[in-house]
């Protein structure tokens, strides 16, 4: 797991290598092992490592193969990577490296983009190829791994990170006002290509970006989710598909154990989390499986902690068990760096968890499991039962998600910031595309390839990886992904979601997980602001350091006297969600 950035030149000019080093000295939380550079003509290169595949010096990088005439930088890590190099050694390649690095750059060579339907893993890479004077990027079908760039007609400047990307200088930093109306409507959720600041791109999940010396750019989507069984599966019925689940399962977390010597699980105490320590205890993980659970201070009449399940899971299965508490004052001390970690600001209470639980991971390895995806993949989510019986699909997944109408938007923010209703005409066209039928996969699908990736998946590499610390994610395992839009919503829904999941996970995991109220990674502190925290937004959004021209001073009157009763469908704190674009932007200097 690492940390990429880079330049192309369209001018004729070289590379500008001092803003590709201020840019990966950024990055060096995400890779703290070593870092590389590497130059030629109009293009330039930078690396920070993380070594996990291999260790050794001949996987460093930006990898360069003279004789074929390629250099790359990658982040992420290709599960299937030993298979594929048997393969290329099949057709006379010959490798210098152990790890899954070389076989990406030789695969290109031999396959071009057809190598992508051929990875299983999560990767952003980008290579240069020498002769052609081209640059080709690709990202993961699922967005684990995320990249940003910025384009002029100068040139192109790419980076793991948006922040690190500002380093490079010549960035305005203005707010792009159709990505503020999806952060303060769509659950902070801005859909790539879009991020919060003007002039900075993000490439879409599953596709890929060729650029030539010249500036000409051809992108395409490579991998798409479709909904519906094949022909085949037709007549299965919920033993047929608990099998399947579970099969692929236990292969997606088996694949994602190789070059992981101390294995660790984010153990929240739901299902999904337990259900990857299971499957660990089934792979033949022994007595270094570790697990670590965090919990906060109660509030509002809200349970800060879900101890109780993490704490039977981790004694039914003998693990080496962490558990982190966390009290209010330590929330506040570390919010502003946990806002310093983030590409783009993010209002879910989950991530200061992540934050501080990735720091006492990283203590322990380098290498973890976590659950995310499989509530948007097997419908574990509130909304999905009424979307799948209303009359209007769109205005009740609306009505369910977005934090705010756009009427509330309207009299919330200045009047330069409002354009259209972004986030409903999205959520409006999304539902029109072909590829899901019934109504509650067309929600499915919008959240398991839009808000899954820019919130959860975000969440989890912007705050593991400030620590150096490798998240693995099974459940986003491309044949989970797609078995699970195959099964009909009538085998997901009941028993409160996830029902097909549940029942798989009854022959792993004690039942008392499974029949429990759905959890999460709780902080109510975020959600019922009071106190010292309370003070501290009031600061945020009223200090005249702080006002940016965004918010109607009326609007945030109304949400001010009455801060525990604003809350969005989704049970989160509006005043929160006003007061973190603040923190962000100030914590990112701008």
């Amino acid at each position: 797991m690492c940390g990429i950035a880079g330049e192309l030149r369209f001018d004729n000019r070289p590379a500008d290598m001092a803003a590709v080093e201020r840019i990966t000295q950024h990055l060096t939380a995400r890779g703290p092992d070593a870092s590389g550079f590497h130059s030629q003509g109009p293009l330039a290169l930078g690396h920070r490592r993380l070594k996990i595949m291999d260790l050794c010096e001949a996987s460093g990088q930006p990898m360069v193969d003279p004789a074929l005439g390629l250099a790359m930088v990658f982040n992420g890590a290709i599960y299937n990577y030993p298979e594929l190099r048997a393969e290329l050694e099949g057709l006379g390649y010959r490798f210098f490296s152990e790890g899954d690095t070389e076989v990406l750059l030789k695969a290109y060579h031999a396959w071009g983009e057809s190598m992508l339907p051929r990875l299983n893993g999560m990767f952003v890479f980008a290579i240069w190829e020498r002769d052609s004077q081209r640059l080709f990027v690709a990202r993961d079908r699922l967005g684990i791994k995320p990249l940003y760039f910025s384009r002029t007609s100068e040139r192109l400047r790419f980076a793991s990170t948006l922040p690190a990307l500002l380093q490079g200088g010549d960035i305005p930093g203005q707010l792009n006002p159709a990505a503020l109306n999806f952060y303060m409507s769509f659950h902070a959720v801005v859909p790539a290509p879009d991020t919060l600041i003007a002039g900075i791109e993000k490439l879409p999940p599953a596709s890929w970006m060729r650029v030539d010396a010249a500036g000409r750019v051809t992108q395409e989507r490579w991998w798409k989710l479709d909904f519906g069984p094949n022909e085949d599966e037709r007549g299965f019925g919920l033993e047929d598909w608990k099998a399947r689940v579970l099969d692929t399962l236990r292969d997606a977390v088996a694949i994602r154990q190789r070059a992981a010597v101390d294995v660790g699980v984010l153990l929240s105490g739901g299902v999904d989390s337990s259900l990857l320590v299971g499957l660990l205890r089934e792979a033949g993980v022994g007595d270094n499986l570790l697990t670590f659970s965090i919990g906060f201070e109660d509030a509002g009449g809200e349970r800060g902690d879900e101890f109780k399940y993490s704490d039977l899971i981790a004694r039914h299965f003998n693990t080496r068990h962490h558990q982190l508490r966390i009290q209010e004052h330590e929330i506040l001390e570390h919010l502003p760096a946990a806002f310093r970690a983030m590409s783009e600001p993010m209002v879910s209470h989950d991530c200061i968890a992540f934050y501080l639980l990735s720091r006492e991971v990283s203590k322990h390895c380098k290498v973890v499991q976590s659950g995310q995806g499989a509530d948007e993949l097997f419908a574990g989510y509130h909304w999905y039962p009424q979307v799948d019986g209303a009359q209007d699909p769109v205005a009740a997944y609306l009505a369910a998600f977005r934090d705010r109408s756009f009427e509330e938007y309207r009299e919330l923010m200045q009047e330069k910031w409002v354009g259209g209703d972004f986030s409903g005409d999205f959520v409006r066209q999304h539902f029109a595309e072909p590829g899901a039928e019934a109504a509650v996969d067309k929600a499915l699908r919008i959240d398991s390839t839009v808000m899954l990736v820019d919130d959860p998946v975000k969440r989890v590499d912007n705050m593991t990886m400030a620590w150096g610390l490798e998240a693995r994610v099974p459940f986003l395992d491309y044949r989970v992904a797609e078995l699970s839009a195959r099964i009909p919503a009538q085998y997901k829904l009941p028993d409160g979601g996830k029902h097909v999941l549940k029942e798989a996970a009854r022959q792993v995991i004690p039942a008392e997980v499974i029949d429990r109220p759905k959890g999460y990674f709780p902080v109510p502190g975020l959600k019922h602001l009071q106190g010292a925290t309370l003070d501290w937004v009031r600061e945020l959004l009223l200090d005249p350091s702080q006002e940016r021209g965004l918010y109607e001073a009326k609007a945030l009157d109304k949400l001010l006297s009455d801060p525990d009763g604003q809350l969005t469908p989704l049970r989160g704190s509006k005043l929160w969600q006003l007061a973190a674009v603040n923190l962000w932007l100030s914590e990112q200097g701008l």
